[in-house]
Protein backbone atom coordinates (compact mmCIF):
# COMPACT_ATOMS: atom_id res chain seq x y z
CA UNK A 1 0.00 0.00 0.00
CA UNK A 2 1.43 3.11 -1.40
CA UNK A 3 1.74 6.37 1.32
CA UNK A 4 -1.81 8.19 -0.37
CA UNK A 5 -3.61 4.68 -0.49
CA UNK A 6 -2.44 4.17 3.38
CA UNK A 7 -3.41 7.94 4.34
CA UNK A 8 -6.91 7.45 2.30
CA UNK A 9 -7.43 4.19 4.67
CA UNK A 10 -6.67 6.43 7.79
CA UNK A 11 -9.50 8.22 7.37
CA UNK A 12 -11.71 5.45 7.06
CA UNK A 13 -10.31 3.55 10.51
CA UNK A 14 -9.15 6.42 12.90
CA UNK A 15 -12.38 6.34 14.43
CA UNK A 16 -11.42 2.57 15.49
CA UNK A 17 -7.90 3.49 16.68
CA UNK A 18 -9.41 6.01 18.80
CA UNK A 19 -12.00 3.33 20.04
CA UNK A 20 -8.86 0.98 20.77
CA UNK A 21 -6.39 3.42 22.28
CA UNK A 22 -8.35 5.66 24.67
CA UNK A 23 -5.68 8.15 25.22
CA UNK A 24 -6.01 9.48 21.50
CA UNK A 25 -7.39 12.52 20.88
CA UNK A 26 -9.04 14.26 17.78
CA UNK A 27 -5.68 16.28 17.96
CA UNK A 28 -3.63 12.76 17.57
CA UNK A 29 -5.54 11.19 14.93
CA UNK A 30 -5.46 14.42 12.29
CA UNK A 31 -3.08 15.03 9.91
CA UNK A 32 -2.20 18.26 7.96
CA UNK A 33 -1.60 17.84 3.92
CA UNK A 34 1.69 15.89 3.97
CA UNK A 35 2.58 15.70 7.71
CA UNK A 36 1.33 12.23 8.04
CA UNK A 37 4.32 10.73 9.06
CA UNK A 38 4.20 13.45 11.93
CA UNK A 39 1.06 11.95 12.95
CA UNK A 40 1.82 8.42 12.95
CA UNK A 41 4.89 9.91 15.14
CA UNK A 42 2.20 11.31 17.61
CA UNK A 43 0.59 7.38 17.50
CA UNK A 44 3.44 5.91 18.30
CA UNK A 45 4.40 7.31 21.64
CA UNK A 46 1.23 6.98 23.07
CA UNK A 47 1.03 3.80 21.76
CA UNK A 48 4.42 1.95 22.02
CA UNK A 49 3.93 0.87 18.84
CA UNK A 50 6.76 1.05 16.00
CA UNK A 51 5.54 3.26 13.01
CA UNK A 52 5.89 0.42 10.27
CA UNK A 53 3.69 -1.45 13.56
CA UNK A 54 1.11 1.45 12.84
CA UNK A 55 0.95 1.66 9.55
CA UNK A 56 -0.01 -2.72 9.05
CA UNK A 57 -2.48 -2.27 11.63
CA UNK A 58 -4.03 0.47 9.38
CA UNK A 59 -3.72 -1.43 6.71
CA UNK A 60 -5.37 -4.85 7.87
CA UNK A 61 -8.30 -3.00 9.13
Amino acid sequence: MNQMELEGKWKQVKGKFKQKYGDLTDDDTTFAEGKFDEMLGRLQEKTGKTKSDLKKEIETW
